[in-house]
């Protein structure tokens, strides 16, 4: 198919000679793309306010052996403006899209595309702190991908809980007997803000303390950061001063403790700063199901509308 089109979402664009872009895209039908986008740093192209981070559209490319070359952009929804005015919804999208770019290839991935869009909508209109909307995208996101943690039930014996103490790489809570020592232990109020992020249980979520969204933060930053492995540069700019637990060293403790045991051949103990461990399992299958909000009729559930932003394209260009 020497021409194809598809909805994108540009993650982000690096430059390619003296006028071009490569435009990395995350779209509704055809995965991941990479696509050149031609002449677009000239100062009289109308190409490049389309194909800017955040921005939603309708675009068409022509496939080649190694990128594919975009010939035409229509514009579909563009967020930039309002997410770039404030600095919190800025690095919150910024997250977004990175962790999109890290989470997908080039199957196709329509949920993660919608979620996407519907975290991206709702940033741009306020319709709920920046912090709890990113919370709310990296939860339901790494879910999607098969990384879905347990809140509630043992993540390693699926004993019924509540449990409190939360161990980032087992999966979530953990019944006493798999809590290293000095495993942070989560109060109901921080547990159930968790679920609700999940879930899109926003009255719930809305509602919650100040205190509680910081510590709700501070475990979602460790948990990403954990399966994403090579870890996300954009979190580290948005502000979690007030975690009650420094989720992005502990994250890289787990990881060095993993490795070093991998390299060795003994079994891998998950650490925090101030404790050895238990061994460690499979944290996670590949077909955990990410819960009802997840279902096939709602691909993102109530978290994010998905309507479309707009009943036609608004604006267009040809290359």
């Amino acid at each position: 198919m020497p021409l194809y089109r598809d909805d994108v979402v540009v993650l982000r664009t690096h430059k390619l000679g003296e006028a071009d872009r490569i435009v990395t895209m995350l779209s509704r039908q055809h995965g991941k793309i990479r696509a050149v986008a031609k002449g677009v740093r000239r100062t009289a192209s109308k190409f490049g306010a389309r194909l800017e981070p955040f921005m939603v559209a309708d675009v068409q490319f022509f496939e080649g052996r190694t990128l594919d070359t975009i010939t035409q952009a229509e514009t579909i929804a563009s967020y930039g403006a309002e997410i770039s005015a404030d600095y919190a919804s800025y690095t919150a999208a910024s997250a977004m899209v990175e962790t999109a770019d890290k989470l997908t290839e080039a199957d196709a991935t329509q949920q993660q595309y919608l979620l996407l869009v519907g975290a991206l909508r709702s940033l741009s209109r306020g319709e709920h702190g920046s912090s709890l909307t990113l919370d709310s995208y990296l939860l339901r996101a790494l879910s999607m991908a098969g990384w879905a943690p347990s809140f509630f039930d043992c993540a390693v014996s699926g004993v019924p809980g509540p449990h409190s103490a939360f161990v980032v790489q087992l999966g979530g809570v953990v019944s006493d007997e798999y809590a290293p020592p000095g495993t942070p232990r989560l109060d109901a109020a921080t547990l159930g803000l968790l679920g609700a992020l999940l879930s899109g249980d926003w009255a719930s979520a809305d509602s919650t303390a100040e205190r509680v969204r910081s510590q709700a933060s501070g475990i979602v930053a460790a948990y990403t950061q954990w399966h994403l492995e090579r870890g996300l540069r954009s979190l580290q700019h948005v502000d979690r001063s007030n975690s009650t637990i420094h989720t992005l060293r502990e994250a890289q403790l787990a990881r060095q403790a993993v490795e070093a045991a991998r390299a060795t051949g003994t079994p891998a103990r998950p650490v925090s700063p101030a404790s050895a461990a238990t061994p460690a399992g499979p944290a996670f299958s590949a077909a955990t199901p990410a819960g009802p909000a997840f279902s096939a009729a709602t691909p993102v559930g109530p978290a994010f509308s998905v309507a479309a932003p707009s009943a036609t394209p608004t604006e267009s260009t040809t290359a």
